[in-house]
C-alpha cells in the first residue's frame, strides 16, 4: 500500500526542515521537490540530496498541476514525498494534489514547516491576529493588471488591519518580484482606482528579505521611501499596516528602522 507525504521545507535552506519531515525523507521509495510555488534562497538540490540520502527530482509547475498522473500512480504502490518549501498545504495546488490522491484511495499524510504566513509577522513584531485576507502582486502583463490585490488592501487598512502581500515568483523564469515592485504596483492601481482618495501614501509598510536566512532585510517606512530601498536578493515581502498597537509601534521603530514619527 502505497502514501503520499507533504514535507514543509521551511524557510531558508536544509537545517529548517523538521526532524519529523526529514524521518519520512529518508524512509521514502521516492523523493519528489517544487520549487516553483516559492523560493528559498540558501537551498541547493546537492545539500538537499546529501541530507536525505538519496535521490531528489525536481518537479515543474506543470508536472503538479497538469501532469500529477506520475506522482500519484506511484504513490499507489509505493511511499512518495514531496518537498514542499514553507507551509505544504499554503499553496492550493497541494490541496488539491492531495484530494486526488486521496479519491484514488491513496493515504496521504501532511508534515507542517515553518511558513511565512506567521514567520513575516513574528520577525517585526505584527500581532499575527491583526492580519486581514492575504493577497499576491503579480507581475502586470500587456492585458493582465488585476486590481484585486489594491481592493483587499484597501480594505484591510479601512477596517485597521495588516495585510500579508506576497510577490510574484515566476522561479522557471529566474523572476522574483522585489518589494519596490510591489509597492509601485500598489501605488500605480491607487492611482488608476482610487485617485481622489489615496490611503497607501500614507500608510505604513513594511518591507522583509530573506526572512529566515542568517542576514535577513526588514525595513517599515512609508511607500515614497520603500520605493528605493535596496532590499537585497530574493525572497521578498510585503506587508501593509492597518491601524499600530503603540507595542506594534515600538517593534517597527526598534526592529524595523521605522520612522519615529509614527504613532
Amino acid at each position: 500500500m502505497g502514501e503520499l507525504i507533504f514535507v514543509g521545507l521551511g524557510l531558508w535552506d536544509v537545517r529548517d526542515i523538521t526532524l519529523k519531515g526529514l524521518e519520512a525523507a529518508r524512509s521514502a521509495d521516492d523523493v519528489y521537490l517544487e520549487t516553483y510555488t516559492s523560493v528559498m534562497g540558501g537551498l541547493t538540490k546537492d545539500a538537499l540530496e546529501a541530507l536525505v540520502g538519496k535521490d531528489v527530482r525536481i518537479l515543474t509547475r506543470r508536472d503538479v498541476e497538469e501532469n500529477a498522473a506520475e506522482i500519484l500512480s506511484c504513490a499507489r504502490k509505493r511511499r512518495v514525498v514531496l518537498l514542499v518549501p514553507g507551509d505544504p498545504m499554503v499553496a492550493t495546488t497541494h490541496v488539491a494534489l492531495r484530494l486526488e490522491a486521496e479519491k484514488l484511495g491513496v493515504k496521504t499524510r501532511v508534515i507542517h514547516g515553518v511558513s511565512i504566513y506567521s514567520a513575516a509577522p513574528s520577525m517585526c513584531g505584527l500581532e499575527n491576529y491583526k492580519f486581514g485576507r492575504a493577497v499576491t502582486v503579480p507581475f502586470p502583463e500587456e492585458k493582465y493588471f488585476p486590481e484585486t490585490p489594491y481592493f483587499v488592501v484597501r480594505e484591510n487598512i479601512e477596517r485597521g488591519l495588516h495585510t500579508l502581500v506576497f510577490l510574484d515568483v515566476k522561479a522557471e523564469e529566474e523572476r522574483f518580484m522585489t518589494v519596490n515592485e510591489g509597492v509601485a504596483i500598489l501605488l500605480e492601481l491607487e492611482r488608476k482606482l482610487a485617485p481622489q482618495d489615496p490611503l497607501l501614501e500614507k500608510t505604513l509598510m513594511v518591507g522583509a528579505a530573506r526572512v529566515g536566512s542568517e542576514k535577513p532585510m526588514i525595513k517599515a517606512d512609508f511607500p515614497r521611501n520603500l520605493l528605493f530601498y535596496d532590499f537585497g536578493p530574493p525572497p521578498h515581502i510585503l506587508i501593509v499596516t492597518g491601524k499600530l498597537h503603540f507595542k506594534e509601534a515600538e517593534a517597527l521603530r526598534l526592529l524595523a528602522a521605522a520612522p519615529s514619527s509614527i504613532p
